[in-house]
């Protein structure tokens, strides 16, 4: 019903910048609309539970994670239904695995995930 498609990962330096960016498509926004809900970033690092990164809401309002604060920022752009993720000042602790997020009818669907990888 929902399909989510992440791109943009990559190998970057310590103190690089990524934008990840992340379509919604499917069956299901023939009777909902994208800016309907809600859009989250999650990332797994190996070893680690997934947690949330940033959240971007209907209305447009964002919540940034403390550990990304001040070096991410998340965006959506409705009329492509997309949803992206700009990160900063890269440090070797963001790697790991980034996935969207989209919560609908009591689901949360996933993207395959992007790799980040930073270098020290």
């Amino acid at each position: 019903q929902v399909q989510l498609v992440e791109s943009g990962g990559g190998l970057v330096q310590t103190g690089g910048s990524l934008r990840l960016s992340c379509a919604a498509s499917g069956s299901a926004f023939g009777r909902t609309m994208f800016s309907s809900h809600t859009m989250n970033w999650y990332r797994q690092a190996p070893g680690k539970q997934r947690e949330l990164v940033a959240s971007v809401s209907r209305d447009g309002s964002t919540n940034i994670d403390y550990s990304v604060r001040g070096r991410v920022a998340i965006s959506r752009d409705n009329t492509k239904n997309t949803v992206s993720l700009q990160m900063s000042s890269l440090k070797p602790e963001d790697t790991a695995v980034y996935y969207c997020n989209m919560r609908m009818d009591n689901r949360d669907y996933w993207g395959q995930g992007t790799q980040v990888t930073v270098s020290s």
